[in-house]
């Protein structure tokens, strides 16, 4: 490229070159998006006249306003996207950054006459407003990335006494996010002297404002001004609520938690939809969990939280039979209250009493309904509506009365003035139907877009009309597609439609624990390295398309009954949630290392006062988190001061067996999990959690003691018996016999801790000399102890 001067526009502009003229005109390239498919004339048209554009590279200082060439007669140029639209807009006029930075705009080039148009990229670097000087503060680590910084000298340091101050002017709009800091910083710091003041800020005080003239930060962007006060700015609240994350995670970096370099930021992300997709329909998860993630979500900033509400398993593990094949729909029913699942649901008030506290917390609560695949909990209620071409998991989209009833049940969630889905997002499903049906389908799914619009809602819906096309009409307008196959959605087709995207392609992002297909684990190091939202699948976007709205990764739970917990679900999600974050708030920068980054992160946690991983620091550096003789008089059980303890572990005790006939008694109880004894063909050590008990293949004899070392990580229990490895539990199938298909069948356990002993049975004299390491111990290790 050559860089030439424009005076006049006050500009430093590229002319674009024969080598970029190609790439732009290359298939499936990130630099071009065709918004229709081009004839051969179309193209060479478009090349000469791209040829003898002269488009910014380099904004001078003090530019307020991006101007672009004015192409040959006949076509117009317009911007379309900016991949940082705070700093230019769509309107393109500027905004001064902190420091030099990049933009990635879409410009669109339009023929006039037949009205066809071409999409490329232009990146466009920005003056910034201060200059890198020696001796400020480097930028601080945070999960996702600031987007801007510019350091200062010295720290912030956060008192006992320190005050969280809310600008009077939006008292009723912020006091919400203050609370919820107080709690956080309490919990976080100890320091229980903090309180929500009022008055002059002074050093120490946390101070949050709503500055309408920040406009181009968006809905989420927000400042720091981190001197020897923490002054937030934002347009909006959940810009400010965003910030207090940051604070947060700052503080929790610091040994002491009550300290943070000093600087300036200002920060926004660069994709509106970051998310996370919860199948709770094939297995649940408890109110709680939902909250908790909400919290952890919002740590991280990744503001959507997609539940999918109702589903199936698969009818080959049920023998063939869809009357005994799992299905599950999750809300509380009183249009059909036979609807509702019998072992595990939330009502209507505590369903939306999570989405309006989420909404406190930044997040968005996307319910998704899912029809008219994956339907055989509705068909279950009404049989006559399942298809009898295709299974009963398919709703008959031909029988009128199919369409009443899920009317109905759409209409008993988001109808009245007081809706149980309170978000303006809706998600009705509509995925892997049987092909052949495709213009009923595409029926189905314009009725229910214009069906949930009706009550106000926008809608979202899994992308399926590249699999069934047809001449059926399906609106686009204000929909948006979670496109996660190419097969079933070509993701360009679907833009040239008119339909939004949100990248959730399933070779990268999805999980499906203990299946053997997909992903146990996510590849977070390649998603850190080479994924953005802008790639769905081989299909690569300009950086900044206005259609891309971001992405979200899921965990599908498709073998019901695998003996994954709640805790190996979470197990798989969180590492997946740290590079998830950074991938859709701030994507790939200059200062990108994944080195850098895994080594940081692990300084990052779930949140203040979360813990679901069950993470237990060592006291010293042989990994030793808790010791324990257990010697005490007149106790039935004893409360320990952890409560489990999570993957990879190492539990040693001694085991006296009784001598007295029992039943069962519990040796390690927390709320999630229990160890006990138990009598089956003789006595013998197991565990459960949640629905699922496993017990180990060896018998104690009566009055006798036992060196036990139990250890676990997200893979497997094994159990060591005076120094000897006697059972691995791990690797475990399940076979079925009218298919030749296997399950994998988990026997994990997060250890529980809270309390040794039986209540009711005194089981605490059976265990003595305890000791709990936060690392599974080698064999030469146990035979040691």
């Amino acid at each position: 490229m050559k860089l030439k001067t424009s005076l006049n526009k006050q500009i430093s502009a590229v002319k674009i070159t024969g080598a970029l003229l190609c790439a732009l005109f290359m298939g499936n390239s990130v630099y071009a998006q065709e918004e229709q498919k081009l004839t051969a004339a179309d193209s060479t048209a478009f090349k000469t006249v791209i040829s003898a554009l002269s488009i910014p590279g380099q904004l001078a200082p003090g530019t307020r306003q991006l101007v672009l060439p004015k192409p040959a007669s006949g076509y117009t140029l317009s911007l379309y996207g900016s991949s940082r639209k705070t700093v230019i807009d769509v309107k393109g006029k500027v905004y001064e950054p902190l420091t030099d930075c990049e933009v990635e705009l879409v410009l669109r080039l339009r023929n006039t006459e037949n009205n066809r148009a071409y999409e490329f990229q232009q990146t466009v670097k920005v003056p910034g407003k201060y200059r890198p000087q020696t001796g400020e503060n480097a930028q601080p680590f945070v999960i996702p990335t600031l987007r801007e910084w510019k350091g200062g000298s010295g720290h912030f340091k956060l008192l006992a006494n320190s005050r969280i101050i809310v600008d009077p002017k939006a008292k009723k709009l912020l006091t919400p996010a203050a609370e919820i800091l107080l709690k956080d910083l309490k919990q976080l710091t100890g320091y229980k002297t903090l309180n929500i003041g009022a008055g002059k800020a002074k050093a120490g005080d946390i101070v949050l404002h709503i500055n309408a003239a920040e406009q181009n930060l968006g809905e989420e962007g927000y400042t720091l001004n981190i001197d020897q006060t923490i002054q937030i700015n934002a347009p909006y609240y959940k810009g400010a609520f965003w910030a207090t994350r940051t604070i947060l995670q700052l503080l929790e970096q610091d040994p002491a938690h009550n300290q943070i370099v000093k600087g300036v930021t200002h920060d926004y992300p660069k994709y509106e939809v970051r998310g996370f997709v919860l199948d709770v329909g094939r297995k649940f998860f408890t109110l709680d969990f939902l909250k908790h993630y909400v919290k952890m979500m919002a740590y991280y900033k990744m503001g959507d939280f997609h539940i999918h509400l109702n589903d199936n398993g698969f009818k080959q593990f049920f023998g063939d039979d869809w009357s005994k094949t799992y299905s599950a729909f999750r809300l509380e029913s009183t249009t059909y209250p036979a609807l509702t699942s019998k072992d595990g649901y939330y009502t209507k008030a505590d369903f939306k009493e999570l989405q309006k506290t989420a909404q406190l917390y930044g997040i968005r609560i996307i319910p998704e309904i899912d029809v008219p695949a994956h339907a055989l909990a509705f068909t279950k209620v009404f049989p006559e509506i399942g298809s009898k071409a295709y299974g009963m998991d398919h709703l008959d989209i031909s029988n009128p009365k199919t369409y009443d009833v899920i009317d109905n049940v759409f209409k008993e969630y988001i109808g009245g003035k007081d809706p149980v889905f309170v978000g303006a997002e809706v998600h009705i499903g509509t995925d892997e139907y049987a092909k052949k049906e495709a213009e009923s389908f595409r029926a189905f799914t314009d009725h229910y877009i214009r069906y949930v619009k009706g009550f106000g809602k926008r809608v979202r819906l899994w992308g399926a009309l590249t699999h069934a096309q047809g001449t059926t009409p399906v609106t686009a307008d204000d929909v948006t597609m979670n496109a996660w196959y190419n097969g079933y959605a070509e993701p360009k087709e679907m833009v040239r439609l008119g339909y939004d995207q949100i990248s959730t392609p399933d070779g990268w992002l999805y999980i499906v624990p203990a299946a053997g297909y997909y992903y146990d684990f996510l590849n977070v190091k390649r998603l850190y390295n080479s994924w953005e939202p802008n790639q769905i699948g081989n299909v690569v976007f300009p950086m900044g398309h206005p259609k891309i709205r971001g992405g979200m990764f899921a965990v599908w739970n498709d073998h019901v009954g695998n003996g994954i917990t709640m805790k190996d679900v979470h197990q798989r999600t969180f590492p997946a949630m740290q590079v998830l974050a950074e991938k859709m708030w701030t994507g790939k920068t200059n200062q990108s290392n994944w080195d850098n980054f895994t080594q940081n992160a692990t300084h990052v946690g779930e949140g203040p006062g979360l813990n679901m991983r069950a993470i237990v620091p060592a006291v010293g550096a042989d990994s030793l988190v808790y010791q324990d003789r257990l010697v005490r008089k007149q106790a039935r059980s004893i409360a320990l001061p952890l409560y489990e303890i999570g993957y990879p572990y190492s539990v040693a005790f001694t085991l006296q067996a009784p001598t007295a006939s029992v039943d069962s008694v519990t040796l390690f109880k927390s709320d999630n999990a229990n160890v006990y004894l138990l009598k089956q063909d003789g006595l013998k050590l197991g565990f459960s959690r949640e629905n699922y008990t496993d017990v180990f293949d060896f018998n104690f004899e009566a009055g006798k003691a036992y060196k036990i070392v139990i250890t676990g990580n997200e893979k497997g229990t094994w159990i060591y018996v005076d120094g000897k490895l006697v059972q691995k539990m791990e690797g475990k199938k399940i076979s079925f016999t009218n298919t030749k298909d296997k399950m994998n069948r988990m026997q994990t356990l997060v250890f529980p801790l809270k309390q040794v002993g039986d209540t009711n049975k005194g089981g605490y004299g059976l265990v003595s000399d305890l000791k709990v390491y936060n690392k599974r111990l080698n064999e030469s290790a146990i035979a040691g102890l």
